[in-house]
């Protein structure tokens, strides 16, 4: 069985993507599986694990820390030391020798970490020292997180910089680009909603003041790759991570930060329509207002709860340029050609997305073979 597309919908069809090349519209969205050391190096199976799933036309790798303070669960990789490019350059060495195509997605957690994860048992960092929900998952398990401090100026500017250097660390990697987590309750979410950021300073009040990190962050790497190899992802309605409130004015804010993105020519806006973990993708806001605002140059990446359906509808109205499947893909790495032959998927056990080894992670067979 092949990739070569067997029918005309558009789901299964070329294009670009800024200046990366797909062969499909279908994305691999970013997930945490926690099977990295905690040095933050990608586990020996990872190479395996993204190769496998290779098919995409864009795979998003999972979320991976900037620096030692941006961690705030266990086992999660990093992209800020010499050990952790090397590990990730198996990656994409493996992803490529498949005919892949990998972007590396940024992240800081700010207020969902907790101090056993931190150096020195630090306390976690964000824009106000407002205490999060949820649970973090840490070596003794899932816990809540730690309280947070509010950082300086001084520190935000390094944050910055810690962008920019982890954005260099993804190119040395061998990653096609690299893609901004602004989204799911992290901290250049927490800075960008008024419900998390109470600062009276320059990155709080106004939403330009708001939006102000996420647009220095995204100027930094764009500065590193081109504007045409960043993408940055967005959460509009979502609460799920940290029971994180929305925003007073979720559209006004959104379509704020998206039309300054797209003016810099990003690659794409990659953007989880509803709450996320939804069973359906179902909103109240407005996504095509946002990719408006977003502008007509960069694609538009639509993700949450879409099936085959809805995917090929997406694509075929020109609702959107691809199309993000999450934790299908963790069942079925060939879930391209699953989804381009109509064939049934398998429903991976929830007890293997987070630690652990092969079990979970690499041993589920394609189609072809089963």
């Amino acid at each position: 069985m092949t990739t070569t597309a067997t029918t005309t919908e558009t789901l299964f069809t070329p294009t670009r993507v800024g200046a990366i090349e797909v062969k499909n519209r279908i994305a691999m969205a970013p997930l945490t599986r926690s099977r990295a050391g905690m040095d933050g190096v990608p586990s020996a199976l990872a190479a395996r694990y993204y190769a496998e799933r290779a098919s995409a036309g864009l795979l998003i790798a999972e979320a991976t820390n900037i620096s030692r303070q941006a961690r705030g669960y266990a086992w999660t990789p990093g992209i800020y030391t010499d050990a952790q490019v090397a590990g990730w350059k198996q990656v994409t060495n493996a992803v490529h020798a498949a005919g892949g195509r990998i972007v590396l997605q940024l992240w800081h957690v700010g207020r969902m970490s907790h101090t056993s994860l931190q150096e020195n048992g630090a306390a976690p960092v964000a824009p106000s020292a407002l205490q999060a929900g949820g649970s973090v998952f840490t070596e003794a398990g899932f816990e809540a997180p730690s309280a947070p401090r509010a950082l300086t100026l001084e520190e935000i500017a390094a944050i910055v910089e810690d962008y920019r250097q982890a954005a260099l660390r993804a190119q040395a990697a061998g990653f096609d680009g690299v893609e901004v987590h602004a989204a799911n309750g992290y901290l250049l979410e927490q800075f960008l909603r008024d419900s998390t950021n109470r600062r009276e300073d320059q990155y709080g009040g106004s939403i330009e003041n708001r939006a102000r990190l996420t647009l220095e962050v995204t100027e930094a790497v764009a500065g590193v790759w081109g504007a045409g190899r960043v993408g940055v992802r967005l959460s509009p309605l979502s609460t799920a991570i940290g029971d994180t409130p929305l925003d007073s004015t979720p559209m006004e804010t959104h379509a704020y930060l998206a039309q300054r993105l797209g003016a810099m020519g990003l690659a794409y806006l990659h953007v989880v329509e509803g709450q996320m973990h939804a069973e359906d993708g179902t909103s109240r806001f407005d996504n095509q207002a946002l990719r408006a605002a977003f502008g007509k140059g960069g694609a538009y990446i639509a993700n949450n709860g879409y099936d085959r359906q809805r995917a090929v509808a997406a694509t075929e109205s020109g609702h959107a340029d691809m199309v993000a499947f999450g934790r299908d893909f963790i069942g079925n790495p060939d879930l391209v050609e699953r989804l381009q032959h109509r064939l049934p998927l398998f429903n991976a056990p929830a007890a293997g997305y987070f630690g652990g080894g092969a079990e979970g992670y690499t041993e589920f067979t394609t189609a072809q073979a089963a």
